[in-house]
């Protein structure tokens, strides 16, 4: 098939190459000229595990293309993605301004029948309004269909080329029949093609990803209470996780989550509801816990040091919001630098990917390692923030030479306490007496 994909950052830039991987003809559209050259040449702007080399690939067969006219891409193609960024308003709203843009430029161009496809997560009711404003500037006839993506960062090919579930909300038949076509190549026995109208689509996206925030701070919870009463959480999730009403996924305890989907959708959701004059009352404590567990890991560095902490120099493993990924959107390792620096520690940092995303954050304040144990050296402690596995299984002997002090403030529970004592480490997980 002949595809547009119109946005090329994460979401845009994933999905039109894993289509152009299975044997569509894709063109991306970006108003960015410089990224449009770059793309072109197979220089990615994110990075995520595997895609550059299925850019590079597909450029090279001339099945992916990129460019800055979105009136030929429209014109040439039969669907048309929309995955431009809905950016959180100050109120919690996703600002849809790049998706209105978007359709007004599709409305323009119209030359025939098309599928117009919503890639981007947007509020409940999008699809309505995105019908009536390209219908503001064509007569062609068209169908603005609801597609939520459910992609995890640091594993986005995986999850395109093997979706657990393909979402769809159309009220076209002959729209759908293209898009369970289309989507063929990575649902091939059909039980996970899902249909349904374009506001319970839109819906499914938000509920999904707000009850995963859901677990997560549920977990955090638990994890700062078992703390307090001697219990370790790691015990504590298993013992829960296996039971099969509640599932062993995402249950584990951590510093807070971040990146671009569950702080910025929790907002949108719960925005959506009082519009409809309704508090969802758990989302609002989920973003709260959320926004404490922040501030775990840097309480728990400066309540050990007390008011010695100005003197001290701390490592941090770990800048992006995750692992196998640059993303440091709404990362938990930025609470924890402006903590320390607030507090006038000193800080040697360490991330695979992401350092030059937070030096465009923090400068010179704190200094960038090129490997993990660079960031040790002449350390009073170390923060684990981002569970990269290359953390899983240092060298600990090599670590304790390099470091002043043998601290840990572990906030992924990466390590064994007993065995971390035993080795000589003063060791403090989340959830761990």
């Amino acid at each position: 098939m002949k595809i547009c994909v119109i946005g090329t950052g994460y979401v845009g830039l994933v999905s039109g190459t894993c289509f152009a991987e299975s044997g569509n003809d894709v063109v991306c559209v970006d108003n960015n000229v410089e990224k449009v050259t770059n793309l072109n040449l197979g220089i990615i702007p994110i990075y995520e595990l595997g895609l550059e080399d299925l850019v590079k690939r597909n450029v090279k067969e001339g099945r992916l293309t990129f460019t800055t006219d979105i009136a030929s891409a429209v014109q040439d193609s039969l669907i048309c993605f929309i995955a431009v960024g809905t950016p959180e308003r100050e109120d919690g709203s996703a600002d849809l301004t790049f998706v209105f843009q978007v359709a007004k430029s599709i409305g323009e161009n119209l030359n025939g029948y098309k599928i117009i496809v919503d890639k981007s997560t947007v509020p409940v009711g999008t699809a309505e309004l995105v019908t009536a404003e390209i219908k503001k500037y064509t007569n062609e006839p068209f169908t603005v269909v609801s597609n939520p993506e459910f992609l995890k960062e640091g594993v986005a090919i995986e999850d395109f080329m093997k979706p657990d579930r393909v979402v769809i909300g159309s009220n076209d038949p002959k729209a759908t029949e293209i898009m369970k076509e289309l989507y063929g190549a990575f649902t091939r026995s059909g039980d996970r093609f899902i249909v349904m109208d374009p506001k319970s689509a839109e819906m499914t996206k938000y509920a999904a990803n707000s009850f995963l925030a859901t677990k997560i701070s549920f977990m955090n919870e638990i994890a700062n209470l078992c703390e307090k009463v001697g219990a370790d959480v790691s015990a504590v999730r298993k013992g829960i996780g296996s039971d099969q009403r509640i599932g062993n996924k995402f249950l584990f305890p951590g510093v807070g989550y971040g990146g671009s989907c569950f702080p910025k959708d929790v907002n949108a959701l719960r925005h959506t509801a009082n519009q409809y004059g309704y508090e969802l009352e758990i989302l609002k404590s989920v973003d709260l816990v959320n926004d404490k567990q922040k501030e775990v890991l840097g309480n728990k560095i400066k309540k050990y040091f007390g008011e010695s902490i100005s003197t001290k120099t701390i490592g941090i493993w770990g800048l992006a919001f995750k692992p196998n990924t640059d993303d440091i959107r709404e990362a938990p390792s930025i609470n924890l630098i402006n903590a320390l620096l607030e507090a006038g520690a000193k800080i040697r940092a360490f991330d695979p990917e992401a350092n030059a995303n937070i030096k465009a954050i923090f400068g010179d304040k704190i200094y960038y390692a090129q490997n993990p144990y660079e960031a040790l050296e002449n350390v009073n402690a170390l923060a684990i923030v981002t569970e990269w596995n290359a953390f899983r299984m240092p060298d600990f002997e090599e670590m304790k030479n390099l470091m002043k002090e043998k601290i840990i403030f572990d906030g992924r529970n990466l390590y064994d306490p007993e065995k971390m004592r035993t080795l000589g480490f003063v060791y403090s997980g989340i959830g761990r007496s």
